[in-house]
């Protein structure tokens, strides 16, 4: 019972995949800002650039 009651309270205390699933969710999110704010930005770069080359 004793090996049992110390199984569970290791396995409690690990805490190891917890935070390496908690990383792989900021770096997905941040790869995902990431894509959303280039793909932004690259459209309204285009917009720009085709006005001023318009104007010319």
């Amino acid at each position: 019972m004793t090996k049992l009651v110390a199984r569970l309270q290791t396995r409690v205390a690990d805490d190891r995949g917890a935070t390496m699933v908690e990383y792989a969710l900021l770096v997905a999110f941040i790869a995902l800002v990431a894509l959303v704010g280039i793909t932004i930005l690259g459209t309204t770069l285009s917009s720009f650039f085709s006005s001023i080359a318009g104007q010319l």
